[in-house]
């Protein structure tokens, strides 16, 4: 089975769900090998070796969320989840293993694939990744960031139900190319708490869950009224969601200094837990040049989920505020060229 993901092909041994198959004309980026793990790494799964990083969340039962270990002198990287799912990848990022317990599926799987497993391996192949979600205005896409539970996903389906497409979910995987940087598309799914479902919908129940066992659910994007952009779009803005506000001028949206705005994004970028000193350097560098060549914004909504539709409708007329100091031909020939 063969996928686009990210912008980077995969073939996997078997279906990935949330996934939609796709032809490859070419060897692919990413061999992924489902239900088992790599042979010969037999003697470093002991448990008693010390992890690399241990998560600082934990489930119910006090376990951490995530452990991760460097095998084999750092030549592969295993994580290891509290529900008992697993994962090896190579340093490389062109090899992926997962196996699961009975009690979980597929489909709990390919929710941890899709997302933080994906991240780390777009991460050891070069890309810089921001936890953000993304959507396309005149051929250009822009980002909301924000730490966890922030309403990246919330705004971008807010976005989505204004008829704006969506590029992706969470993660912001970009391409540094000589003339700036591209962001590449997700999967075609917007993943949203109940909460969020509720306060878009009237009723957490519209909207399926991603998994039996997972409370989230997911919007389907690509039907009906729902757009996908399944192309890479060159990134024009980043809006930072921070605090909310009980102000009737709420929304607001600020300006962002070039240090507080590289700080930001530092703060904001993804699985950089993982990143060893090489990496964080070159990530820095790129960090350097977004911050030079993307305007980043500061966002504070209202703190009345209610008024989504005025954060969207106020990013957006910052944004074509923007864009009208710009040249109108360059910004053509950028939405043109990828």
């Amino acid at each position: 089975m063969n996928y686009h993901l990210f912008g980077l092909s995969l073939s996997a041994n078997r279906p990935l769900p949330g996934l939609i198959e796709s032809s490859l004309a070419q060897e692919p980026d990413v061999k992924v090998c489902l239900g088992g793990l790599p042979h010969g790494l037999e003697d470093y799964w002991r448990e008693s070796a010390q992890s690399d990083y241990v998560s600082p969340y934990e489930d119910e039962d006090g376990e951490p969320v995530v452990r991760t270990w460097r095998l084999n002198g750092g030549s592969h990287i295993r994580l290891r989840y509290c529900d008992g799912i697993e994962f090896v990848v190579d340093r490389s990022g062109t090899r992926l293993w997962a196996r699961w317990p009975d009690a979980m599926s597929a489909k709990d799987m390919a929710t941890y694939l899709i997302g933080p497993i994906m991240g780390l391996m777009l991460r050891l192949r070069g890309f810089l990744c921001l936890h953000a979600s993304a959507v396309v205005v005149g051929g250009r896409a822009i980002a909301v960031l924000g730490p966890s539970g922030a309403g990246k996903s919330t705004t971008a389906a807010a976005f989505a139900r204004l008829g704006l497409p969506v590029l992706t979910d969470d993660i912001v995987a970009l391409d540094d190319r000589s003339d700036g940087f591209v962001v590449q598309p997700g999967d075609p799914r917007l993943r949203l708490w109940p909460e969020s479902v509720a306060a878009l919908y009237g009723s957490s129940e519209v909207l399926p869950r991603l998994t039996p066992t997972w409370n989230k659910r997911y919007l389907a994007l690509g039907r009906g009224r729902y757009k996908f952009e399944p192309r890479a779009r060159p990134l024009a803005a980043i809006y930072f969601l921070a605090e909310r506000s009980d102000r009737p001028a709420a929304p607001v949206i600020e300006s962002v200094t070039p240090r507080d705005g590289f700080i930001t994004l530092a703060t904001h970028t993804y699985a950089n837990s993982l990143l060893d000193r090489a990496m964080r350097a070159h990530e820095f560098e790129l960090l350097d040049r977004l911050v030079k060549n993307v305007g980043l914004r500061r966002v504070h909504p209202h703190a009345d989920a209610r008024k989504l539709s005025e954060l969207c409708q106020a990013i957006l007329d910052d944004f074509h505020a923007r864009e009208a100091l710009l040249d109108p031909k360059k910004l053509r020939q950028e939405a043109d060229h990828v």
